[in-house]
């Protein structure tokens, strides 16, 4: 027999009132800090962001024993007026709002005023400060309150030493100096990716450990992400009015295992992939969202990390239509040493104006300051190939697999494909072709899902998705939000081939199911559609089941192994897939083509040793 918590035995005394009464100062800064200084990264994204508020442009960060020690940040800010340094220590003081409004339209890193409170309650800390046209600097003990003059530039440097000293309880549960130091290193790794305009330095027991120094945007995310990620991304530029994306987004192929804190943007960025990303990989991604400040709610958690939108489903559409047109184009089209895709014969006139894509770091937001000009590209339109893949849907009495139909070929010399001319057929699944770069080998059977699968988007346009009913509806327990979700998007449930309704107060019953989709758990989809339409776009939702359904048509559609190609079917493939948006990954994301260069050929022969 189990008793509740919330039981007395008869023997025991009852509990002592005790008073409602004030907290102690002290012991209030305490839990602040609590809130605000998790470990001595804490500490170092407060400072630094402190630093930016006052105009830096360089920020410095000292450490000894991976901040446990020391955490110095340095800064040649506009610095603290005398007078108004002892008031920087006290709890929400700050010279960075002073009405609702200005919370509502807050454009700086930090404005809750209780940073420097909360950390000088669990540490020796003190300020020195000097202010443009003053003698000299003045510095501040934070514990004693004395002020003394003192030599320094202007600026503000903030000493924090022996953190958690007032609690050894929490001083016990930081990690090693190395994983503390990972940690601050990380943070400012995050400022230096959003202020490329700023220059930032980080030492560590006297010797400098990371530098990075004042640039343009692109030059910091090669500095701070590496050159390979530049290699293997591609820039990102959408303009949605009153909103703009810009930043860098990995190929598929660059995709990792990774950890994203906004859950917004991780989702718009992961749905942007979802038929170009192989299993449980993840994007990469840096993105930079210019939205106006009164659209984003920054004051969601003390640490600033996590912020609200207030038109989430718009943010979402951007950051997902971004990702989506920067992942259009064909990888084909950009092999070294061939034309660029604006410069290749086989594409008409540019008509449209460019699909733009972005790239964003969650932690990051800048104010918008007005309208920015639309970026101009170019969407570019094939002409038709030699022969042509038929859809799996043609009304031609054959499937997707039977001899091609010939067209007239178009006006580009074979020098010209980037894919190159087929030359031979390996194992039934493999197709060999040579380009001007060296040898292409194609995964026939991927690549021409991949182009059914475009092929049968295109052509669906709006059509609601066919359902097959259940002999026996499946009933499942549902929630007030699933409730009220299946009620309030019963039109859009019925275009995703699904048939939810109530059969009781707290039970739905699914009644049909997409009839492409006879395999899984029917109560596991129903959950997780419903859960997709509570929170976002339902137009996105409908899109991404109608593609998912699609994407299984293709694939059964599309050529199959084995099946022997002639010379005019292989290369009527290859240019399908030059013209064919997302060609470079099936459905699946597994990889369509290969690019084996002569110097890699060489390498394998040992050619020049």
């Amino acid at each position: 027999m189990s008793v509740s918590l919330l039981e007395h035995p008869a023997d025991s005394t009852p509990t002592t009132r005790r008073p409602i009464r004030e907290l102690p100062d002290e012991l209030v800064s305490q839990i602040a800090a609590g809130e605000v200084v998790e470990r001595p990264a804490s500490v170092v994204r407060e400072l630094v962001d402190n630093a930016l508020d006052a105009g830096a442009s360089d920020v410095t960060v000292k450490l000894l024993e991976g901040g446990i020690r020391a955490v110095v940040v340095e800064d040649d800010g506009s610095g603290i007026a005398p007078a108004e340094l002892p008031l920087a220590l006290k709890r929400h003081a700050t010279s960075k709002i002073g009405s609702l409004d200005d919370l509502e339209h807050v454009a700086t890193m930090g404005f809750r005023g209780e940073a420097l409170a909360a950390i000088s309650s669990v540490s020796e800390m003190s300020v020195t400060s000097r202010i443009q046209g003053g003698n000299h600097a003045l510095r501040l003990d934070a514990r004693s309150g004395e002020l003394q003059p003192t030599a320094r530039s202007v600026g503000t440097t903030v000493e924090v030493r022996e953190l958690f000293f007032s609690t050894p309880a929490r001083r016990k549960f930081l990690k090693t100096e190395s994983t503390e130091l990972a940690h601050c290193v990380e943070a400012t790794r995050r400022h230096a990716l959003a202020r490329p305009g700023v220059g930032f330095s980080i030492w560590h027991g006297g010797k400098l450990l990371q530098q990075w120094r004042r640039a343009s945007v692109d030059i910091r995310l090669q500095d701070v992400l590496g050159a390979e990620f530049i290699s293997q991304s591609r820039a990102v530029n959408w303009d949605a009015g009153v909103m703009r994306v810009t930043g860098r987004v990995g190929t598929p192929e660059a995709a990792r295992a990774r950890f994203v804190r906004d859950k917004l943007i991780a989702h718009a960025v992961r749905s942007a992939f979802d038929d170009v990303l192989h299993g449980q990989r993840q994007p990469s991604y840096v993105l930079f969202i210019e939205i106006a400040p009164d659209q984003v709610d920054v004051n969601v958690h003390p640490t600033k990390i996590e912020v609200r939108f207030r038109e989430s489903r718009a943010v979402h559409q951007a950051v997902h239509k971004a990702v989506v047109t920067v992942l259009a184009p064909s990888k084909a089209l950009d092999v070294p040493g061939l034309q660029t895709l604006a410069d290749h014969p086989n594409r008409d006139e540019p008509s449209d104006p460019v699909r733009q894509s972005g790239a964003t770091w969650s932690g990051a937001s800048i104010p918008y300051q007005g309208r920015l000009g639309l970026l101009q590209a170019t969407v570019l339109h094939a002409r038709e190939p030699v022969a042509t893949w038929p859809s799996p849907t043609a009304q031609t009495g054959q499937d997707a697999s039977s001899p091609l139909q010939q067209h007239q070929p178009n006006d580009a010399a074979e020098g010209d494909w980037p894919l190159g001319r087929a030359i031979a057929q390996i194992g039934g699944i493999y197709i060999l072709a040579e380009n001007q770069h060296g040898l292409v080998v194609v995964d026939m059977h991927a690549a021409h899902e991949r182009v059914v699968y475009e092929r049968l988007k295109a052509s669906l346009g709006a059509a609601a998705i066919e359902s097959q009913p259940l002999l026996i509806p499946v009933t499942f327990a549902a929630t007030a939000a699933e409730l009220a979700t299946a009620a309030q998007q019963a039109t859009t449930l019925q275009t995703l081939g699904l048939d939810i309704s109530p059969l009781g107060p707290t039970t739905l019953a699914v009644r049909s199911r997409p009839a492409a989709l006879t395999q899984g758990d029917v109560v596991d989809l129903a959950r997780s559609v419903l859960a997709e339409l509570a929170q976002f776009d339902s137009s996105n939702v409908i899109e991404r089941a109608q593609h998912e359904i699609l994407s299984t048509m293709a694939c059964h559609g599309a050529v199959r192994a084995n099946r022997q190609l002639s010379v005019a079917e292989m290369n009527a493939l290859l240019r399908d897939m030059e013209r064919t948006e997302r060609s470079d990954q099936c459905n699946h994301g597994r990889p369509t083509w290969r690019q084996l260069s002569i110097k890699d050929l060489d390498a394998l022969f040992w050619r020049g040793r």
